[in-house]
């Protein structure tokens, strides 16, 4: 069994057995060499001044890397965009004048007299001898009512009014007889005691009827119905041929004063003492009429009289001034927009407001310079009225602002004026051309 199994495995062949012998061929083998014990620290050294030599270029790189990498990588040129083109704007020169300061109100027009014309006396309208809307004088005649019944009311007053004279005179005769008996003793005192009472009585009847005379010739008078002021009437309210009472409610007309016209508007209470400090000062205070817009001026008056106290409801202060109206501008019962001039600031600095800018800590505005650039001027700002406002500091009367294109503007930023022509005779700077194709 064991010399099966010495058949089986295979012989392990030695190196001699493998190489060929060295009997009959006559070379011999070379010896293998054997490294030097002195080659396994060369290799060490070298590694170490490698990596001596890592750390150290890594240690200095952001000295020497720029360099390699601008050799790498050269600057590419950028090609330069398009230019800045100028702000369009809009300017306006500083002004140096007188700058009045007024207090607006909303005010209602109130005419001093209004009067609606009605009939004294009772009976038909036989003429209306007014046009509507039509400029009347006192005196004018207006209407007529018929006065066929007062006439003959003054026919009869008269007639009694006679009587009475005759009665009068025929009483007086008589006394007298009786004064001339009562001296040769044939007459009674009692006789002409009754004969004077008598004369007294016709004296008292002759007055009544002489007043009740008057009183016809009144109400003949009141049948021609006139204007009592100067004014413009109305629309007609009653026409020709109606039968009106005496003092109707209703009336024939109004009549409405127009020159002169009255204002009256409101101040809040905290403005009184300005307006009494300005009207010591100046006496009289001008007073403008607006329309609701503020865009027309419909008057100018003067200031007339201050209410004597505050409305505590809305602690405001009433006030009425007094316009001429000779163009009859002003209506009455017309809501109008009042300006009260309160102060005058003499030789102010005055810029309209568009052109303040207000930063957090500042107010600056954008003043032109002559290279067509801008420069931010801080100001120092006074009062303002409308669309304009003082300035104490900062500016001077050859400046000029800027009021629109604001919002683009920088300190330095070129602009272009309004009308001012671009090199190529445009209004607006031209923008530049295109690139053709193929360029770099």
């Amino acid at each position: 069994m064991s010399t099966q199994l010495a058949h089986q495995q295979p012989r392990q062949q030695s190196v001699s057995d493998v190489l060929p012998s060295s009997e009959g061929q006559g070379n011999p083998i070379p010896p293998v060499p054997q490294p030097e014990r002195g080659g396994s620290w060369g290799t060490v050294v070298t590694w170490l001044v490698v990596i001596a030599a890592g750390v150290s270029g890594w240690y200095f790189s952001p000295k020497w890397w720029p360099h390699v990498e601008a050799f790498l990588h050269p600057a590419e040129t950028v090609p330069a965009g398009p230019p800045v083109r100028p702000v369009p704007v809009g300017v306006a020169k500083v002004q140096q004048r007188n700058f009045d300061l007024y207090l607006n109100a909303l005010g209602t027009i109130t005419a001093f007299n209004t009067v609606t014309i009605r009939s004294r006396v009772d009976g038909e309208v036989i003429n209306v001898a007014f046009h509507e809307g039509q400029m009347v004088k006192a005196g004018d005649l207006l209407a007529e009512i018929d006065p066929r019944p007062y006439q003959m009311q003054r026919d009869q007053a008269l007639a009694q009014v006679a009587r009475d004279e005759a009665t009068l005179k025929l009483a007086e005769v008589t006394l007298t007889r009786q004064q001339e008996l009562m001296k040769s003793q044939a007459s009674t005192p009692q006789l002409v005691d009754q004969q004077v009472a008598q004369v007294d009585q016709a004296k008292a009847a002759l007055q009544m009827n002489a007043a009740l005379l008057e009183n016809t010739k009144l109400q003949l008078l009141y049948c021609r119905i006139v204007a009592p002021i100067d004014g413009r009437i109305g629309l007609r309210l009653v026409d020709r041929g109606n039968i009106i009472q005496a003092n109707s409610t209703q009336g024939i007309a109004v009549i409405t004063q127009l020159e002169p016209i009255s204002l009256i508007f409101t101040i809040p209470q905290d403005e009184i003492p300005r307006v009494q400090r300005q009207i010591r000062d100046a006496g009289e205070l001008p007073v403008e009429a607006y329309d609701r817009d503020f865009r027309t001026r419909l008057g100018v008056g003067t200031l007339s009289a201050i209410d004597n106290q505050v409305d505590a409801t809305t602690g405001t202060l009433r006030l009425k001034a007094t316009f001429s109206n000779e163009d009859h501008a002003l209506f009455p019962n017309q809501f109008v927009n009042a300006r009260l001039k309160i102060q005058s600031i003499p030789d102010a600095i005055v810029v309209p407001s568009s052109a303040l800018q207000r930063g957090p800590e500042e107010t600056y505005v954008y003043v032109v310079q002559a290279d067509s650039s801008v420069k931010l001027q801080t100001v120092q700002v006074g009062p303002s009225e409308g669309a304009e406002t003082a300035i104490l500091n900062g500016l001077t009367i050859d400046d000029v602002v800027v009021v629109n294109g604001l919002d683009k503007l920088r300190d330095g930023s070129k602009i272009t004026l309004p009308g001012q022509r671009g090199p190529e005779g445009n209004s607006r700077p031209s923008p530049p051309a295109p690139p053709e194709k193929g360029a770099a």
